[in-house]
């Protein structure tokens, strides 16, 4: 029989030529530079040929590594369509998928989203884990779900994302709160001071507004859902920031004043995520293509019209 070659080791060899260096292709795949070293000097040894010029400054293909990774591409390619067909064969049998997905999302979007998916396969079973990203992640790394959705800021080299929709955050106050009948931006450096309601570290909420600030703000009150954090603004608590999302209908109504603040941008992705091969088949490919289409209609309210 046959020896073939690691797949794996090829898979090295491609990212090398992708990402420029050894130590930039150990990243991308999450391997440890030692050991991805190791694979591609086997897959030489197995070869015949020499694949990486290595030097003290760094590791780059031979003109041999070249032509092997451009002979290897429509193999891995076949490889992983091996694995997503085979996973969608099984997910067919189970009818089972697990999804971990952060507050914002689970609360707004993803009901939607699996609605649709039951039209299409009512027999696959769903088990949602409502969390936040860093668990959602956590989920994932640990097998503990086949897809998470989560709120930026995303991670590098985390998992294989897709963009299923673009979010907001706002900082809002009850009409009552001082801030409210000030007409002029709140300045960066007022939101540090303990005055703000969060959500919990972890929280894709938390993250993006640490980020947009520069350093990590120092809370009023930290609760553990958007729902706890807008009843306590009602309340009269305190500001916060949370997704348009979950308050657009409290500033309609008047019942919550949205504040601009002073040269921060609040954008942010909301992306599937998964881990294993970057085709996604079965349910949870299925999931994805719903909210990707969801996003592009949202973002052309044209679409699909006749």
């Amino acid at each position: 029989m046959s020896r073939w070659p690691d797949l794996s080791a090829l898979e090295v060899l491609i990212a090398v030529v992708d990402h420029g260096s050894l130590s930039a292709a150990a990243r991308s795949l999450q391997m440890a530079q030692p050991n991805a070293s190791r694979s591609v000097t086997r897959l030489e040894h197995s070869l015949g040929l020499p694949l990486l010029r290595r030097s003290t400054t760094g590791s780059a293909p031979t003109p041999e590594g070249l032509l092997v990774v451009e002979w290897a591409r429509p193999l891995l390619a076949s490889a992983h369509d091996l694995l997503s067909n085979a996973r969608t064969l099984s997910h067919q049998g189970s009818g089972h998928l697990a999804v971990s997905a952060s507050q914002t999302i689970s609360e707004h979007l993803l009901p939607g989203w699996l609605a649709a998916l039951r039209a299409v396969s009512p027999a696959v079973r769903v088990n949602v884990r409502v969390t936040n990203t860093a668990a959602v992640l956590d989920d994932l790394q640990g097998g503990q779900c086949d897809l998470g959705f989560i709120e930026g800021p995303i991670p590098r080299r985390s998992a294989h994302l897709a963009t299923v929709g673009q979010d907001e955050l706002v900082l809002v106050v009850a009409p009552g709160h001082p801030w409210a009948r000030r007409d002029r931006p709140i300045r960066p450096e007022d939101l540090h001071d303990g005055s703000l309601i969060t959500r919990e570290s972890g929280s894709g909420t938390r993250r993006v507004l640490d980020d947009a600030l520069g350093r990590p703000v120092t809370p009023r009150l930290e609760l553990g859902s958007n729902a706890a954090v807008r009843v306590a603004v009602l309340s009269g608590a305190g500001p916060a920031v949370l997704s348009r999302l979950a308050v657009a209908d409290a500033i309609t109504a008047g019942s919550l004043i949205a504040l601009q603040i002073q040269g921060v941008g609040l954008r942010r992705r909301l992306c599937a995520a998964w881990t294993g091969p970057r085709p996604l088949g079965g349910p949870a490919g299925e999931l994805v293509r719903i909210a990707t289409g969801a996003a592009t209609r949202h973002a052309d309210p044209s679409a699909g019209t006749g």
